[in-house]
């Protein structure tokens, strides 16, 4: 028999329940929880030892090989992001934001990061850019897709 999943936040529980089919291993879905416990938590840098020590974990890591190693579909967890967010919509009307957005980064290590236009600076500088659509519904924003650029 297998073991439940430890417990953390109530919503986060019920929200990543959601996804539980995508992780044939207890381990791996109880990583999924984590990291959107770390995500939402007020830590003001959200790194992987910061992330694990909020969730009394010795160390990060098992959120690092969870991001490495698993295997799972970033189509299917797309997919069911999008039908829950069209279910908290409905059939109210939306406005559709596209935003174009982007980060200075410093070296070259991180991937897509180039020399290139960065909209918000309003000058070219060495960074990572990505276009963000989103849906406005009475004042709430909900994240629909992203697209890194590549340069």
């Amino acid at each position: 028999m297998l073991r439940p999943p430890i417990a953390t936040v109530s919503f986060i529980d019920e929200y990543c329940l959601l996804y539980r089919s995508m992780f044939e291993d207890v381990r791996l879905y109880e990583c999924f929880k984590w990291l959107h416990l770390g995500i939402m938590s007020p830590l003001p840098r959200k790194t992987l030892p910061k992330i694990a020590k909020l969730n009394g974990l010795k160390d990060g890591q098992s959120l690092h090989h969870f991001l490495r190693d698993a295997v799972w579909d970033v189509a299917q967890v797309r997919a069911i992001r999008l039908h829950l967010i069209g279910q908290q919509i409905g059939t109210r009307p939306i406005s559709l934001c596209i935003d174009e957005t982007g980060d200075v980064k410093k070296g070259e290590t991180t991937d897509y990061v180039a020399k290139q236009y960065i909209g918000n600076l309003g000058k070219t500088a060495n960074g990572i850019v990505s276009v963000n659509a989103y849906a406005v519904v009475e004042n709430i924003t909900y994240p629909l897709l992203l697209k890194i650029y590549k340069p």
